[in-house]
């Protein structure tokens, strides 16, 4: 059974990755691994970590009702997003990784790093990078 991994965060961007992992996961038949990392301890908000409970929850609800074969990853083990996502796809085998693009200025780009290029340099198998609906 092919694997697709997809990255959650709620924003523009990783819900139209999420809606095209979605897609590619029924088209091909293949089990959707649904990853969101959290820096351990970095935050610290209560409330924004049980929005993002809630709606991952609210996700695998989803998913269960389409009928989509998927696994729910939360991790908080001091990892950047873009390595929890190499990782958990070269654990997986998975045969595909879907992400979120956001457009960025390229200071932005050299001051913060960006996840999207290390996943596009790191990752063993494919990546579909989609961008947000303007």
């Amino acid at each position: 059974m092919q694997k697709i991994v997809v990255g959650f965060i709620r924003s523009p961007e990783g819900e139209a990755a999420l809606s095209k992992a979605i897609d590619e996961a029924k088209l091909r038949e293949a089990q959707l691994i649904v990853v969101h990392s959290m820096y351990g301890g970095k935050r610290e908000d209560e409330n924004e970590v049980l929005a993002y409970r809630q709606e991952l929850e609210e996700v695998d609800r989803q998913l269960k009702a389409d009928g989509v074969d998927h696994v729910m990853h939360e991790y908080v083990r001091g990892l950047s997003p873009s390595e929890d996502l190499t990782r958990t796809a070269k654990e997986e085998d998975a045969d595909l990784i879907v992400i979120g693009l956001r457009r960025r200025t390229p200071t932005g780009k050299f001051l913060l790093g960006s996840n999207a290029q290390e996943i596009l340099l790191d990752a063993d198998c494919p990546v579909l990078a989609v961008k947000a609906e303007k």
